[in-house]
């Protein structure tokens, strides 16, 4: 099977395992990443950190050969329905972490970027290569990147398809953090930062960054005052500062 999904402590671990071609997204791929992401949806997860098989690489991207033998309108329905998947991942209740050890290519960068998170070895390379190949990003690469890391840059990496290695990716935040060890056991360390929150409240924080983005300041600040709202009057908002209060560790349960 070309997807493995199993369970890591309290995370849990989806590999994408086709490393003879590179983890290349074809069609079955595909229809299992979706099955798995919907039955992420439904555990008690306290995150998703993503991987490839191999020793290779993350993630390279669409299967060229499948899609170029296929007629337009299955191209477009193919590309429709990797980003629905994407969006899929990107709304997960829980936080998403790409572990990216090796090549992240074109629809594996932009897998990458669906992730709430990305942790990277010293020698992993990212690129959105499609312009060298007389195409144009199309799993949300070109929405995702200029958000990410600027108009400037993304707008650069894009119309050049160069590529860049995992230390311009720290400083330019397209990473978050360098793995110098086994990239599995950072992603996992990086989850624990914020794995012993609220569920319901790291839902509301990311949906309040998020929505800086595409909002004018007041509409955001409006936006945010609802949401600090909702969390003040949730379970777990109760309970956190109940804890404060009376000095111990809270308790949530995710409500």
């Amino acid at each position: 099977m070309p997807i493995h999904l199993k369970s890591l402590h309290e995370f849990s671990v989806l590999t994408l395992d086709r490393p003879a071609a590179l983890n290349a997204l074809d069609a079955a791929i595909m229809a299992e990443f979706t099955a798995a992401l919907q039955a992420v949806r439904h555990a008690d997860s306290r995150a998703l950190i993503i991987t490839g098989g191999g020793t290779k690489a993350f993630c390279v991207g669409a299967d060229l050969k499948e899609i170029r033998a296929v007629t337009a309108e299955a191209q477009r329905a193919t590309i429709q329905s990797v980003q629905a998947a994407f969006d899929q991942l990107e709304q997960l209740p829980i936080p998403s972490i790409a572990a990216i050890d090796g090549y992240a290519f074109g629809g594996g960068l932009e897998l990458a970027l669906a992730c709430t998170f990305r942790v990277a070895t010293p020698r992993s390379v990212m690129a959105l290569p499609e312009i060298t190949l007389g195409l144009i990003p199309g799993y949300g690469g070109t929405q995702r990147l200029p958000w990410l890391i600027g108009h400037g840059r993304a707008l650069e990496l894009i119309m050049s398809g160069r590529q860049m290695d995992a230390a311009e990716a720290l400083s330019t935040g397209l990473i978050n953090r360098m793995a110098f060890g086994d990239v599995m056991q950072e992603a996992i360390t990086f989850a624990r930062t914020f794995a012993g929150h609220s569920r319901a409240a790291l839902a509301l924080a990311r949906e309040a960054v998020h929505c800086a983005a595409d909002t004018s300041l007041e509409e955001g600040l409006s936006i945010e005052r609802d949401l600090i709202g909702r969390a003040l009057q949730s379970d777990d908002g109760k309970e956190g500062m109940a804890a404060f209060v009376e000095k111990r560790k809270p308790v949530f349960h995710d409500r």
